[in-house]
């Protein structure tokens, strides 16, 4: 099959395309499901579940856990993200800002901004954390980087 006849397939399936007839398995996901990445694969000192079954094409799924009294490694990285607080209270440095938020609001990220947050109750902080990451992976364009545990106001590259 030539590259060609694959792109007329694939323009014939969007032409025929029927949303109910090509739902994905697994519309209901369950935080059970996370599996929870240790600090030597994320460089961030704070537990974060991936949510891998959630079918989405262009997100990815994340729980996050802050333990009382820590914050995660300072970062960047080219995808929106919202961090949505079940759990607790703190405070980001997000850019140069420094901003308090608490159990219900949803803090946002955008792209290529240093950032990092912290717990500075007595209680672990829960998040739920929404990206458009792998609409970015699709396109072959996404990039994460991590200064790890410096203070934000030390020599970071804000290029």
């Amino acid at each position: 099959m030539t590259n060609f006849d694959v792109w007329m397939e694939k323009l014939h399936d969007m032409k025929d395309f029927d949303p109910e007839r090509s739902l994905p398995d697994g519309l209901v996901t369950g935080p059970d499901s996370a599996r929870w990445l240790e600090e030597e694969i994320t460089g961030n000192p704070c537990r974060v579940g991936v949510l891998a079954d959630v079918p989405a094409k262009s997100m990815e799924f994340y729980l996050q856990e802050i333990p009382a009294g820590t914050a995660t490694d300072l970062q960047r990285h080219l995808h929106e993200s919202v961090h949505c607080v079940v759990d607790g209270s703190g405070y980001s440095e997000i850019g140069g800002k420094t901003l308090r938020w608490t159990a219900g609001d949803f803090v946002y990220t955008p792209p290529w901004v240093w950032h990092r947050h912290y717990n500075d109750g007595a209680t672990n902080v829960r998040m739920i954390l929404v990206e458009n990451s792998r609409m970015l992976d699709s396109l072959g364009i996404n990039r994460r980087e991590s200064a790890g545990n410096i203070p934000y106001s030390d020599n970071i590259d804000r290029s």
